[in-house]
Parts: C-alpha cells; structure tokens; sequence
C-alpha cells in the first residue's frame, strides 16, 4: 500500500508534537506549531535536536532521529511535571502587538480552554498578539468578571492558569 500524503502529514505532526513537548521541557530547541507541514521551523527544531543528540545534523528525520525523538519524549513523560513560571512581573500586561514565548503560551491556554468549553472561541497559536488573541482575552475576562480590557495582566494570567 502505497504511503499517502495525508499519512506523511500525520507523522509530520506526530514529530512535531514530539519535538514541541521536548522544547518545552528541555529548551534549546526552537518551537513550532504542530501543523502537518514540514517548514523550515520544523527543519531548524529537527536539527537543533540533531545537534543537541549527536546525532548527524541533516534537518531530515531518519529512522535514528525519529527513534531518538521519541525515545527523549518518552523519557519526559516518566518525569514529574516541572511548575513553569514565566509570567515576567505582577505589573506587565501582555496586549495586542506582542509577540513570542509568553503570547504563545497564553494562546496555548486559549486554545485548551476553547476544546473544554464550547463557549470559548479558538485561537491560532502562532506567537502573534492578534486582534484575534485580544478578543479570546476580553471574553474569557467576561466570563470570569475580570476587567474586559483585552490584555494580559497578572490577575488574567493566574485565572487563566487556574481555569485549565
């Protein structure tokens, strides 16, 4: 049976999947965004990986990297959870305009919420403070009677964080 193109998706973002959750516990490799597309993103976290796991550094997935992918993953699943505290201070507000680690995280916890509650809309986790972020803000601020100022500040963080 010949190898379609959907399955190379799905096993495109099985390994990312795998190398998002390693670069969220381990660092030094960059994040994407689990998309089924073999980018340049993904090219760079594969040879990031390579490199940090001795392995030849190709930026393609070979049976050795695919098995040493999974192998570091499993190997985080047995560990217990690190706490992760990444909110930079009790004045910031993260708004609409910012971008990086600290908005992708914010919209990852958008996103959860979005799949447990119907009433939540989704959002795209890309990095971007977006109008779209801003609003998904303003109504999980309503729904949980914070100020609706679409910004994230340390109350909206700490309910955004105790929510999921």
């Amino acid at each position: 049976m010949p190898y379609t193109d959907e399955q190379k998706r799905q096993h495109i973002a099985e390994i990312q999947r795998y190398l998002q959750y390693i670069s969220e516990r381990g660092g030094d490799i960059p994040q994407m965004v689990s998309n089924g597309i073999y980018d340049s993103n993904t090219e760079n976290a594969v040879r990031e990986f390579q490199r940090r796991y001795g392995l030849d550094v190709t930026g393609e997935v070979n049976g050795d990297t695919w098995d040493e992918i999974v192998r570091v993953y499993r190997s985080y699943l047995e560990t217990e959870p690190e706490p992760l505290d990444i909110f930079p201070s009790g004045k910031y507000i993260c708004k609409n305009g910012d971008s990086g680690e600290l908005v992708y995280v914010i919209q990852v916890l958008l996103k959860e919420l979005s799949r447990r509650y119907d009433n939540m809309p989704d959002v795209a986790v890309n990095g971007e403070f977006t109008d779209d972020t801003a609003s998904a803000v303003r109504e999980f601020q309503q729904k949980t009677g914070l100020p609706q100022n679409g910004g994230v500040n340390c109350e909206t963080w700490n309910m955004l964080v105790k929510s999921i």
